[in-house]
């Protein structure tokens, strides 16, 4: 099993775009008990990954609760970058 933050970035690369809460839903079977699985760490690996020339944010929105989701793609570098490094 890949560490957390390397099965959001691999997941990101399987998906057009995805928040938090789509990661969450995704990885639930394998991550669940991890304390850094909740969509305020997820979102941070997200931002951090975005810093870092990894993903871009594509779209936000406000979910039932009043949440802000960020959207999030790999785009064709990062996606190339994420999977070399991870599958070298």
């Amino acid at each position: 099993m890949l560490p957390l933050n390397y099965a959001i970035l691999h997941y990101m690369t399987t998906v057009p775009e995805a928040c938090a809460d789509d990661i969450i839903t995704a990885l639930s079977p394998s991550y669940q008990g991890f304390s850094a699985f909740t969509p305020k760490a997820i979102t941070e690996a997200l931002l951090t990954a975005e810093v870092n020339g990894l993903l871009e944010q594509t779209r936000w929105t406000i979910n039932d609760q009043g949440d802000l989701r960020l959207f999030f793609r790999a785009h064709s570098e990062g996606k190339a970058t994420i999977l070399r490094y991870i599958h070298p």
